[in-house]
């Protein structure tokens, strides 16, 4: 996982560009601001509308939007397996060639990329088709085993508007493969920030906390402690990171001066975010207070590490500054307001686990069965 907010300003070694030893011109206060601003407001987009999305998703019956549930046994393993991956990323672009490796993750985020941003994209689109589109419903279908133990593996449902939606996310696809342009690398990694941030929940703010707490320390150690998160970041040519460049202004389009943030500096405090929005709704108050709070919350956090980062110039662990805000803030609030009991005691069951459908359907059963005895009486 890549969670540092890098400055690549001034011609550091962290800028990704020409490595013949010419320095770069400065960047002008006016190109740093505008990309600390992008990059800011960036990483707000997939927060806000991937919240949003979380409800439906918790919501819909549609196997292929179900979200993933993460536990508290889930969340404390997080840490450590993000750990080895990182390390083991490190090892072999020290290893082995970093043209060939990119070039296998170029093709493996190239399909995941198309996949992600054409479902994104698709609720956006479903607007523009007129009524008379002729729409047809397909459904993808594995199974394993015959009979009583079948077993799916894969139950996917779309249709032809969504195989539309999959043919203009080719496009950029096939624009990120040979390009590696920065806004195809920034369409791709939205498009994974907001279906992370919609499609993984968190089961309870505990776990939230566990979760936060544990990549807290992770961010700090790989940033701080190693230089092993910052070379990965710079020799990973996959959309993990939304860069965005400080030379804007002087090279247009084709400028190469980037600064960047990790994925998971958005992903890991929105699933958090999103999860208060669903406690907001439970809460049956028609206010989203808490969601507001780590909203505002974030963005002081990341305001934060942008501004530390540009007073010693060095790149900067953000979760160091985001989780101690998105936690600290909500909780404070919940003090105030005396909700911290049903704040921690705010539970989602796992859609995918057949014991909470099981007790999902005996609770509904239950107060079916209550109802009639009420009109009975």
């Amino acid at each position: 996982m890549d969670s540092a907010l890098s400055d690549p300003h001034n011609g550091s070694a962290e800028s990704g560009g020409p490595a013949n030893g010419t320095a770069r011109p400065p960047s002008t206060p006016e190109g740093i601001a505008l990309a600390y601003g992008s990059l800011l407001l960036m990483a707000l987009l997939p927060i806000f509308f991937g919240a949003l999305r979380s409800v439906r998703c918790a919501r819909g019956k549609n196997a292929s939007d179900m979200p993933e549930t993460i536990t508290s046994r889930d969340a404390a393993r997080f840490p450590i397996i993000a750990s080895c991956t990182l390390l083991g990323l490190y090892l072999f672009f020290k290893i082995f060639s970093q043209e060939y490796i990119n070039l296998l993750l170029s093709m493996y985020f190239f399909v995941l990329g198309i996949l992600a941003l054409s479902h994104t994209i698709s609720p956006f689109m479903n607007k523009f088709f007129p009524a008379s589109f002729p729409n047809r419903q397909f459904q993808l279908l594995f199974t394993q085993g015959s009979g009583e133990n079948k077993e799916e593996i894969v139950n996917y449902e779309f249709d032809t508007k969504d195989l539309v939606c999959l043919g203009l996310s080719s496009i950029v696809g096939v624009w990120y493969l040979l390009r590696k342009h920065w806004i195809a690398n920034n369409l791709f990694g939205l498009a994974f920030s907001l279906n992370g941030v919609e499609l993984l929940h968190l089961n309870n703010v505990s776990t939230g906390c566990i979760l936060l707490g544990g990549l807290f320390i992770y961010d700090v150690f790989w940033v701080f402690g190693t230089n092993v998160m910052v070379t990965v970041a710079k020799s990973f040519e996959a959309p993990i990171k939304l860069v965005f460049p400080q030379d804007l202004l002087e090279k247009g389009l084709e400028a190469d001066n980037f600064a960047m943030l990790g994925l998971g500096d958005i992903v890991i405090p929105g699933i958090f975010i999103a999860l208060l929005l669903r406690f907001d709704i439970s809460l049956k108050k028609n206010t989203h207070t808490y969601f507001y709070t780590s909203f505002a919350a974030y963005i002081f956090g990341l305001g934060l590490t942008i501004f530390i980062m540009h007073i010693f110039k060095h790149a900067q662990p953000a979760l160091l500054y985001l989780v101690p805000a998105c936690i600290g803030f909500p909780v404070l609030v919940a003090l105030v307001k005396g909700e911290v009991t049903e704040m921690f005691s705010y539970e989602e069951s796992n859609p995918k686990d057949p014991a909470a459908v099981t007790e999902s359907k005996e609770a509904t059963e239950a107060s079916a069965s209550k109802g009639l005895e009420k009109k009975e009486k």
